[in-house]
Formats: structure tokens, sequence, C-alpha cells
């Protein structure tokens, strides 16, 4: 694992050393991106870098330079021979007070690189007794404020599941703790709106560009009758569920399988989409 913080190179991450005052780690405030890296080339980063910046423009903070940004991301994996790997780019607001108030220091830029492993070939899922707040300060920003996701995750391996669904207030399916979901109704693909307060992920916008899918705000039992579920995220492209709630689905079934066959074609296009 190496690192790169404020414009220094670490070889190893365990030796980063920030400020016990950094907003970051005392209050969430900051925001993050996490991109995949293969063969030594990072997966649509031009997208990824551009919701780094709505992101931090979002929670009030000056958005990143994109040229250092992009410098530090070369840096990390330079030298690197693994087929996969992963880059996560955080941003915070900098030493502040030991309170949500900010203290008007610089940003903290801290880039580190690390192995991915591949994704499994599917997934169970269960829904989740809490909700997204779709009409919250942080509604569809990728923020560090992660202690939520932390919770439902951990309520998933309980329930011998992989990934939790979350519904919004208003009832509707919403997201994954850290992927958004499309289904399949009457052999239809559809999403949620961004409107449900879920992410704008990279990874949801590349299949509506590449496969199609109507984006439709749906109350959150639509799931008992999908006709076949998936993910999409950085870490995972297309990625069947095969389990939600107990109730079994083919892992991939045939929309699914067409996503998928198509994210490869596509993907294997261009490294920056």
């Amino acid at each position: 694992m190496r690192a790169w913080v404020n414009g220094n190179l670490l070889d190893d991450a365990r030796a980063v050393a920030l400020p016990v005052t950094d907003h970051g780690f005392t209050v969430g405030d900051a925001v993050f991106e996490t991109v995949k890296v293969v063969d030594g080339a990072p997966f649509a980063l031009t997208r990824h870098l551009a919701r780094l910046s709505r992101s931090a423009k979002g929670i009030g903070l000056e958005a990143p330079d994109e040229e250092q940004v992009r410098r530090a991301v070369r840096e990390v994996l330079e030298g690197s021979t693994a087929a996969l790997r992963k880059v996560r780019i955080t941003y915070t607001g900098g030493a502040g007070p030991m309170g949500s108030g900010r203290g008007g220091g610089s940003p903290t830029l801290v880039v580190v690189a690390d192995d991915l492993q591949p994704a499994a070939a599917d997934v169970r899922v269960v829904t989740v007794p809490w909700v997204r707040n779709e009409r919250g300060a942080l509604a569809g920003l990728k923020t560090t404020s992660y202690a939520e996701n932390v919770v439902a995750l951990a309520y998933a391996a309980e329930h011998e599941a992989d990934e939790a669904l979350f519904a919004n207030t208003r009832g509707n399916l919403c997201e994954g703790t850290g992927s958004n979901v499309f289904y399949v109704v009457d052999g239809e693909l559809r999403t949620p709106s961004l409107g449900s307060g879920c992410l704008a992920g990279v990874s949801r916008a590349l299949v509506l560009e590449w496969c199609g899918a109507r984006e439709v705000d749906e109350p959150f039992d639509v799931l008992r009758r999908a006709e076949e579920l998936f993910l999409a995220g950085t870490t995972r492209d297309v990625q069947p569920i095969s389990v939600v709630d107990g109730r079994e689905l083919p892992a991939p079934g045939p929309v699914t399988q067409r996503c998928m066959d198509v994210w490869r074609a596509r993907a294997a296009e261009s490294s920056d989409p």
C-alpha cells in the first residue's frame, strides 16, 4: 500500500501522519472517490474527479486541484505491476476546531493505492430497517460519513448477506451501502432516479449510457416482484444478485447477462469512458 499525503509520497501508508484536529477525522467533513485500476490504468478517472469536485462543492469545500490529484494518482501507481488495483482519493476540510464549525485551514488531500480482489460472481442482499434521507444535506454526495453504511453492512452480515439495500423516507427503493441497484420488471431494466437520494454512481451512469434503463421511483416492495436484480459499482462493475431477503433469483438473468456483456466490451474500448 502506497500513500500520497499533501505532496509527500510514502511507501508505507501506515506511516501517514495527519493532525488529530483534521475535520475529516473528527467530524467526517470530507469527500472521497474509489477508482478501479486495471493493468495500471485508472478506470473512468475523469468521471470520478468530476464527482469529487461536485461532492466537495456540495459540502462547502473548494474543489481540489484536478491536476494535483491526477499527479498524485500517477505517483502512487508508479511501478505497480498488479493487474487489478484500486485508488482511494480522500479530500477533507483540513485542520479545524473540535466541533462542526470549520477553522478555515487548508484542505487535506490523501491518495492511497492498494490491491483489489476481483468481485464475486454474484451477491446476496437484504433490505434494512433504516432509510436514506433524500432531502438531507448530503443526499447524492460521496462523503466519508459512512457510519450508517457500516451499521447496515453489519446487519447484512448477520443475515448471511453481502450487501444491504435502503429505501428512502418516501418508502421507495434507493440504493445499497456502496452500490446502485438495477432491477427488471416485465422484461424492462429500471433503476431509482437521482431524486430518490441515491448516489450519482459512475458505474450507474455508464450502465444507463451503455445499456439503457428507465429511471423510476417505485415502492421498496418492488424487490419482491423483480425478475432480476444487479448492483453497479466501481469495484463490482455489473454484479448479479442471487438472493434478496431469502428469495432466490437467476444470477445472471438474461437482461443482466446482456448488461455484463456490454459492459465488458465497452470497458475494453477505453480506460476513461
